[in-house]
């Protein structure tokens, strides 16, 4: 039995869906019982439970022989550091109390950075937290999920123009599709061989992108042209604000400055092998393309 927290969000469906293809039991965990159907409609047992709720997250782990967790985000939390801290501890005692033995974690690229880079540093402290839970851990390391640019999608068509909190526009980044990044999971965790204490995986896709590959992508869609352009870091702070709270802007600028910095939010050079998806970037992106 694979237990996946989660399992209504696209990484988590996607992973339910690639194990539920191969036959295998999938005991699918969300907080909203809205979004059951379409895990119902692929044979998942679904149990409701909430990411803080440790108790009832505890009882809906235990006894599966593998478990998928991921971090979840609140962009509009007042306290976005606060809360991602909470549902820590929380998904943490959760597999204490289950004794979960294997358990594969999505993390970021730049868990690994000991300096502080904003959001990658929140997935830092998720790893260390999870190392003091007993069992085998793989952590399972995304780069940026290329559905994170559909939000920006909407202006570009308005405007000709795509925004991006990117600086420089043409330089490439790691990005994949959160349905190949599901997709990897569930290989993961369906490989019955012996696992280590603790391993590290990372996930991007074919190839690397920048801003302006994502510009052209969308040119492409669209049947005309879509200029890439760079929010000045003056501006950055003020323009994820009116987007997220002040709290989540702060991760996101930390972040977009290590990123110009290069060499951070990368694969970590101390080991950890490399899984590629199979998406390109054009074809994440068609599903958010009206189409005429």
């Amino acid at each position: 039995m694979f237990a996946i927290v989660g399992a209504a969000g696209k990484v988590g469906y996607s992973t339910s869906r690639a194990l539920r293809g191969a036959g295998l039991p999938v005991r699918a965990i969300l907080r909203d019982p809205a979004k059951a159907a379409r895990l119902d409609e692929i044979g998942c047992e679904v149990v409701q439970a909430d990411l803080q709720d440790t108790t009832t997250l505890a009882q809906a782990i235990k006894g599966a022989d593998a478990v998928q967790i991921i971090l979840p985000v609140a962009p509009q939390a007042k306290d976005t550091i606060a809360d991602m801290l909470r549902s820590i501890e929380s998904l943490a005692a959760a597999l204490e109390r289950a004794r979960s033995q294997q358990v594969l974690a999505i993390s970021d690229y730049g868990a690994h950075v000991t300096a502080d880079i904003g959001m990658p540093s929140m997935f830092r402290a998720f790893e260390e937290r999870l190392c003091r839970v007993g069992g085998r851990k793989l952590f399972l390391r995304s780069a940026e999920h290329m559905e994170g640019w559909a939000r920006t999608i909407p202006q570009a068509i308005a405007s000709g123009t795509l925004r991006s909190f990117h600086d420089p526009v043409d330089k490439v980044l790691p990005m994949i599709s959160a349905a190949d990044l599901g997709r990897i999971a569930a290989d993961l965790l369906s490989r019955t061989a012996e696992r280590k204490e603790r391993e590290i995986v990372h996930a991007e896709g074919p190839c690397r992108y920048s801003p302006a590959d994502v510009a052209a992508a969308l040119s492409e869609l669209l049947g005309r042209t879509i200029e890439a352009q760079a929010v000045p870091r003056s501006q950055r702070q003020s323009s994820l604000e009116r987007l997220m709270s002040a709290s989540a802007s702060e991760l996101l600028f930390k972040l977009y400055d290590a990123h110009r910095k290069g060499g951070l939010i990368e694969i970590d050079a101390s080991g950890g092998t490399v899984h590629h998806g199979t998406t390109r970037l054009v074809d994440a992106l068609k599903p958010f393309v009206p189409q005429h």
